[in-house]
């Protein structure tokens, strides 16, 4: 219960943060409040539990994209392709029932063991894989039906034969054509969101992370060899650019966090997958009866303006 109401102090924190002022009227007040609030509640994580987060979000047992669509949706239909090159097994994408509604959902998919890691290329997409997402997306958008994207990618596969097919173009193509979408678009990352390979699938008109996912534009370890010529300093590289649910929530790169059972989402799949559920369910019921073209305005202008900074007197 503490951890949940941790969260929700979080929640509004970053929404209040993210709110212009109000005819000359400060925030500062409401602000100070929820922190005190948030301050009683649980300190600032550690690096210990930073690097904790992250230890969980690739836990070999976590759950993946599939283990999930087994739990949450009926009639499931996946498709296979991208109609130019081939399949790519690291990306998922299909259509199916959630709580009685028809859904497209694309995700990234890890394998469990040696045989099913190689064919899933560890999780790492191919541009065959962001074509598939996008031909999922495409038709969404054709049949109004709304859009999950789950998010569980250490990076795009950085291969020759990926860029010779064209890695960089599919993923800007990719989030280009989510931008475009006159549907709803939620995404949760459920594991690691790295780099473009997870932002090509998670332009989403709201962002989800579980307890213990984490987002990031480079993996600790690419970072730690960049600043320090050392992948050995992947732990102090994590406690620099924090890439948790906690702080991606108050920088506002996502809008809320999704609790986990404990010790983690692999302890427990079918109450991480409750929670999961709950979470998305709550989130497309936000954007009930908002038009396509709404959707795609606030869609845009909240891409565009995060990380932007503006001065106060």
């Amino acid at each position: 219960m503490a951890r949940e109401a941790e969260l929700r102090l979080r929640e509004q924190l970053s929404k209040l943060k993210s709110l212009p002022l109000l005819r000359g009227a400060r925030l500062s007040g409401d602000l100070e409040r929820l922190q005190r609030q948030l301050d009683r509640i649980v300190a600032e994580p550690s690096d210990e539990e930073i690097w904790h987060a992250v230890q969980l979000a690739r836990h070999e047992d976590r759950p993946y994209t599939l283990d999930y669509v087994e739990r949450l949706f009926e009639d499931w239909f996946e498709l296979h392709g991208d109609r130019h090159h081939g399949d790519d097994a690291a990306v998922v994408a299909g259509l199916g029932r959630f709580r009685g509604a028809t859904v497209v959902l694309v995700g990234n998919q890890k394998g469990r063991d040696v045989k099913e890691r190689t064919r899933r290329n560890f999780g790492m997409a191919y541009p065959e894989g962001y074509g598939k997402a996008m031909r999922a997306m495409e038709l969404a958008d054709r049949h109004g039906f709304p859009l999950i994207s789950l998010v569980d990618i250490p990076g795009a596969y950085p291969g020759v034969t990926a860029e010779q097919h064209g890695q960089g173009g599919a993923i800007a193509r990719a989030q280009s054509l989510m931008a475009r979408l006159r549907t709803p678009i939620v995404t949760c990352v459920i594991g690691e969101g790295g780099s473009g390979g997870a932002i090509a699938t998670a332009l989403a008109d709201r962002v989800l992370m579980q307890e213990n996912a984490i987002y990031t534009v480079i993996s600790p370890e690419g970072c730690a060899a960049i600043l320090w010529r050392d992948a050995g300093e992947a732990r102090k590289a994590a406690a620099a650019f924090k890439p948790d649910a906690a702080h991606c929530l108050e920088l506002g790169v996502i809008d809320a966090v999704v609790p986990e059972p404990e010790p983690g989402a692999h302890a427990d799949y079918d109450e991480a997958a409750r929670l999961l559920g709950e979470a998305l369910g709550e989130s497309l019921e936000i954007f009930e009866g908002v038009s396509g073209e709404d959707l795609r305005r606030q869609r845009r202008v909240r891409f565009r303006t995060i990380g932007q900074v503006s001065a106060t007197r």
